[in-house]
């Protein structure tokens, strides 16, 4: 069974001869066991009967050409066996293909595949305490790097050896600062139309068409604006800085700096921070004064209210206060989008796939612990009658 003929042996065909020796069965191979001929092979190989059989020995000395595919072969043969309950006493192979079973043998093990059931209370579960467990652990390690820089920070703020990279500031303003105007103040126009067009539709039902200003201004100068321009700063620059630390550590350059005795946390971290807290201030003032003037628009052609008269009712509307409100919270929202696009940044492993994966992190990330500061803000100040 599944003998090949005195000709296959000539011309260096593959070739195996099984032969029962008592309880023993024998598996002599030779020729050419290489990918053309598989098919052949592989249907001759599983028609093999080891049902009487207690021991296998497996002779492949004689085989002159042996690839993968022949290799993968012989091992599932083997394989087969032992799965059948046969003792494979003998396996032979030349010395030239030794390492190529060896390691078609090792690399196949794979452990078996477990398939999750997703529908099961016990699996929900499972899957939400491992989110929580996650939370956890990314937490604890914003803490614990928030606390790292900022004693970085102070020290390089007080030491006199002069840590402090002025001209890396200076840049970093200009990126995430000078080089976001352009978007911030498009968008924020938009969003004042928005605001105005809505209020009004509303506040036209009641006759009180003027209180949109009041709300167009209390609402941009205490909320929307400083808001709306940190979400836009933390997916532009967040991400920019997150791309930017996590390619750097890629390709070895961040190993590299601290080879060479330079300290990652004041070259590059503590610049794009103190940059950030510097420039979103700025940001959201133009965001207020852009949004401010797109409601003006709106105001002007829907409702028949001049520029004049804007003016005026927001000056009554709207005081120092509210416009300190909003401008308090900018540097907080700023140190945490830069803390954590630095921090994501920085664990990126050595792979392109984990710096996609991270930088989309650090905006999620980023963009929910802003609402969460700015609904922390709003009790607070509510609380404190600001």
């Amino acid at each position: 069974m599944g003998n090949a003929d005195d000709q296959d042996e000539a011309n260096g065909r593959p070739w195996f001869n099984v032969e029962h020796r008592g309880r023993t069965l024998c598996l002599t191979a030779g020729g050419s066991w290489i990918v053309r001929h598989a098919a052949m092979l592989d249907a001759q190989l599983r028609a093999i009967d080891t049902e009487h059989a207690a021991d296998v020995e497996i002779d492949g000395s004689n085989i002159d050409r042996l690839d993968s595919t022949g290799g993968w072969l012989l091992i599932r043969t083997k394989m087969a066996f032992e799965a059948a309950g046969t003792r494979v006493r003998a396996f032979a192979v030349p010395d030239l293909y030794a390492p190529l079973l060896a390691s078609i043998e090792h690399e196949h093990v794979t452990p078996p595949v477990k398939i999750q059931e997703h529908d099961t209370l016990a699996a929900f579960l499972e899957r939400v305490g491992w989110a929580t467990h996650n939370v956890l652990i990314q937490a604890v390690g914003i803490v614990g790097y928030l606390g790292h820089v900022t004693l970085e920070g102070l020290e390089a703020l007080i030491s006199p050896r002069g840590n402090l990279r002025v001209t890396a500031i200076v840049h970093q303003i200009e990126e995430v600062g000078i080089n976001a105007l352009p978007i911030v103040g498009l968008l924020m126009f938009l969003i004042g139309i928005v605001l105005a067009y809505q209020g009004a539709d509303q506040l036209k039902r009641f006759d009180l068409e003027i209180l949109t200003i009041n709300a167009l201004g209390v609402g941009t100068l205490r909320e929307i604006g400083v808001l709306f321009t940190a979400i836009i700063v933390a997916g532009r620059s967040g991400s920019a800085f997150t791309a930017q630390i996590g390619t750097m550590k890629v390709n070895e350059e961040l190993d590299a700096m601290q080879t060479i005795g330079l300290n990652v946390v004041d070259v590059l971290i503590l610049p794009r921070i103190i940059a950030l807290v510097i420039a979103l201030p700025f940001l959201t003032f133009y965001a207020d004064v852009m949004a401010l003037i797109g409601g003006a628009v709106m105001c002007y052609f829907d409702l028949g209210i001049t520029i004049p008269e804007f003016v005026r009712q927001l000056h009554t509307a709207v005081t120092v206060n509210t416009f300190l409100v909003g401008l308090i919270k900018a540097p907080v929202f700023a140190y945490v989008i830069a803390m954590v696009g630095c921090y994501e940044g920085m664990n990126v492993e050595r792979n392109a796939a984990s710096v996609g994966k991270l930088t989309t992190r650090s905006v999620v990330e980023a963009v929910f612990l802003v609402i969460v500061l700015d609904a922390g803000f709003s009790v607070l100040f509510s609380v404190l009658g600001i």
